[in-house]
């Protein structure tokens, strides 16, 4: 019998009007541009290749650098019955069918490898039923998902299995890509070298689209290479790869954040124009960036805050796109601005000690009494009213009684904290004098 949700043979048609990402489509692992970190002789599937042993694998990259094809020629190299679902289309009816398919084959001496497209889109139930059948030998799954499986994935799924991050295209592989292609169709693209590593940077990483736009260069009948500027004209470059709600947002924010710490404010504007031109709301951006100043420049420079609140007031005012500038501009500043975490390491540091200590109450002498009874407790008893000591500090204790005076907040010796630390250690040493026990 014919295996259900079998694509059938892995050996391309004959058809001459075949796309040319499916006539290139590698028919070795060896023929694969790219990933060298996977497929490499040193590398996770070429030691699993070379020992005999391959177990399941989850494929965790963007598109079009080769998740479907390595699959495919993984079953070929292991003589197993290569099947490939989506989990867009495939609902619980259809991969138990799959599964069933799956045991009559085994039954009759061939495993099989289940290729399963955006597999995070399954939910808990469905990943689940993967596990019986990854146990028992019945497939082995091969995943593919452009979301961080750690987010995405049952842990369950992901005990049983190796995840392999494929990486985008370099450019140096869509050029072998290229020449690959002209090779296939016998002539050379019209274009200018500038407007050849245009065309590639256009596929932004992505072998497939990469293709794709080559198909259509070669059906351009020019006279003369085609530059830039021409190429420009006649293709729209694609948009870039960014989803406001997915992994790359949060990749591309942590660059932005961590190349204002890093005081690098030509990184900053860069990942901050990345996430704008993929759409992001620049109120999110006006708030994440009012947090930076808070986080990592403090009471370096007070005044940091500020111009992160006036950039948001003034993009408020003068919307898009012109108060993006004032947003850029804050960003400028704070990269450029003195570091200091000391305000919020001694915020979390007092989080921690105050879920410590539990319900201490504070002294009684810095407590009010407004009753003649908490008089007579000795609230406000002893309570040295600051304005009245010399250099208006009495260094009385104002931390619980039993409790050891903690070190908090450590200002750095950078910007303004510079003389926030004199003025701390001034105290300090007046509260020992003055408390010499």
């Amino acid at each position: 019998m014919n295996d259900l949700f079998d694509t059938g043979s892995s050996e391309p048609t004959a058809s001459p009007h075949r796309p040319l990402a499916d006539r290139l489509r590698p028919q070795s692992l060896s023929e694969v541009i790219g990933q060298e970190q996977v497929l490499g002789q040193d590398a996770p599937l070429g030691v699993m290749l070379a020992s005999g042993s391959l177990s399941s694998l989850i494929f965790w990259g963007p598109p079009g650098v080769g998740k479907t094809t390595i699959a495919r020629l993984l079953a070929q190299e292991t003589d197993l019955r290569f099947v490939q679902i989506s989990a867009i289309f495939t609902g619980v009816p259809d991969l138990k069918k799959v599964f069933e398919a799956a045991k009559i084959r085994r039954r009759n001496g061939q495993g099989t490898l289940l290729f399963v497209d955006e597999i995070h889109r399954f939910n808990k139930a469905q990943q689940d039923g993967f596990l019986p059948h990854m146990e028992d030998g019945t497939i082995l799954l091969v995943g593919a998902t452009t979301e961080n499986p750690s987010f995405e994935l049952n842990a369950a799924v992901l005990s049983r299995s190796q995840v392999l991050v494929l990486e985008r295209l370099s450019l140096a592989d869509l050029e072998r890509l290229t020449q690959r292609a002209e090779k296939e169709l016998d002539r050379a693209l019209p274009l200018t070298p500038a407007a050849r590593e245009a065309l590639q940077e256009m596929a932004d990483g992505d072998g497939r689209a990469l293709l794709n736009l080559i198909e259509q260069v070669t059906a351009w009948t020019v006279e003369t290479a085609l530059d830039s500027d021409a190429l420009s004209t006649r293709l729209m470059r694609r948009a870039a790869k960014y989803d406001k709600s997915g992994d790359e947002h949060y990749n591309l924010i942590s660059a932005l954040h961590k190349s204002v710490r890093g005081s690098d404010p030509d990184a900053a504007l860069y990942w901050f124009a990345r996430m704008l031109t993929g759409g992001e709301d620049p109120r999110y951006l006006a708030r994440r960036i009012t947090r930076m100043a808070v986080e990592d420049i403090g009471l370096a420079d007070p005044q940091a805050q500020s111009i992160c609140l006036h950039s948001w007031e003034t993009y408020e005012r003068l919307g898009s796109p012109e108060g993006e500038l004032a947003l850029a501009q804050a960003l400028v500043y704070l990269a450029l601005a003195p570091k200091s975490n000391g305000a919020y390491v001694g915020y979390k540091a007092a989080m921690r000690l105050a879920k410590q200590s539990g319900s201490e109450p504070p002294p009684k002498h810095i407590l009010n009494a407004p009753t003649s009874l908490m008089k007579d407790q000795g609230y406000g008893a002893g309570y040295a009213y600051d304005h009245d000591a010399e250099d208006g500090f009495s260094g009385q204790n104002y931390f619980p009684d039993d409790m050891k005076r903690p070190v908090l907040y450590q200002p750095v010796e950078r910007g303004f904290e510079r003389e926030l630390k004199k003025r701390l250690e001034y105290f300090a040493k007046l509260r020992t004098q003055r408390n010499p026990g």
